[in-house]
């Protein structure tokens, strides 16, 4: 058992993880605003996002992890906030989270090991 929780994890699956805690991130971050999300909820999200980041960190290069994962979380939050708050959508806003959405996909597409 003690060589299965040793054994490298896959740079696919790595990245499945930064996904899952890019999207976790955005739970726990929206449930310090709303109240709807419970507290034992938020904090299950925040461990177990840093915990798969950690993992993914072994991995891939530190940097493009947490910046991915981070933008992530902005993008996440920012759209979340705009849905349930309600408020106008500004054509600068869209243009920024756009543009924030292409960096983190060159990051990706750069990273080490990414086939290029």
């Amino acid at each position: 058992m003690a060589g299965k929780l040793n054994k490298p994890i896959s740079e696919g699956r790595a990245w499945s993880y930064v996904v899952i805690g890019g999207m976790l991130e955005i739970v726990w971050a929206s449930g310090f605003k709303y109240e709807a999300i419970p507290s034992l909820v938020v904090l299950i999200a925040l461990l177990t996002s840093f915990d798969l980041i950690i993992r993914a960190a072994k991995v891939l290069p530190v940097g493009t992890v947490y910046a991915v994962f981070a933008g992530m979380g902005t993008l996440g939050t920012t759209m979340m906030e705009m849905i349930l708050s309600g408020e106008a959508v500004k054509p600068l806003r869209i243009v920024f989270i756009l543009l924030l959405l292409g960096c983190m996909i060159g990051l990706k597409l750069t990273a080490k090991g990414s086939g290029r």
